[in-house]
């Protein structure tokens, strides 16, 4: 068995995680090394250093998470290569983005298409429609909420609250 720095062991866990999520490994891999590198950013060839992958899998990972607004290009000063960092927000500009909204068109489509709410045939896409459609209306409260609540805790002067 192969043994693993712990900084490689999250790595992998990192792509495990994203591919029970029904992602490739790969998107995961590349992820989860830019949530933990020291600086804060990569270049393609480092992420693939550090991550095992193949520099096409590395590129194709990051343009993905570039799409998604996850990573984004930073200057890479007496450097080769152009370095990748993780968006500070990364993972509230994806909770914020449309995809609830536009799954929950989906599934009126899908209610409009089996004869409405009334019809035996759209139990499933009424349920999940709800829930996005819940989802949809709670999560920018929630968002901000939290928002909120991270600034106050990383306002304060206790090392411990972090």
């Amino acid at each position: 068995m192969v043994e693993f720095s712990p900084e490689r062991r999250y790595v992998e866990d990192a792509g495990i995680v994203l591919t029970g999520l029904g992602l490739p490994p790969a998107y995961g891999k590349v992820l989860g090394w830019l949530l933990i590198c020291d600086p804060p950013y990569a270049t393609a060839t480092e992420i693939a250093e550090m991550t095992g992958l193949s520099k096409g899998s590395v590129s194709t990972g990051i343009r993905m998470l570039e799409s998604t607004g996850l990573v984004r290009k930073v200057a890479n000063p007496g450097r080769r290569g152009i370095a990748w960092e993780l968006m500070p927000d990364a993972f509230t500009r994806v909770a914020e983005s449309e995809r609830f909204r536009l799954f929950r068109q989906l599934m009126d489509r899908g209610i409009e298409l089996l004869g409405g709410e009334q019809s035996p045939l759209t139990d499933r896409l009424v349920y999940t429609r709800d829930l996005y459609a819940f989802v949809e209306r709670e999560l920018p409260g929630f968002i901000e909420r939290f928002k909120t609540e991270h600034a106050r805790k990383m306002a304060r002067p206790e090392a411990g609250d972090r």
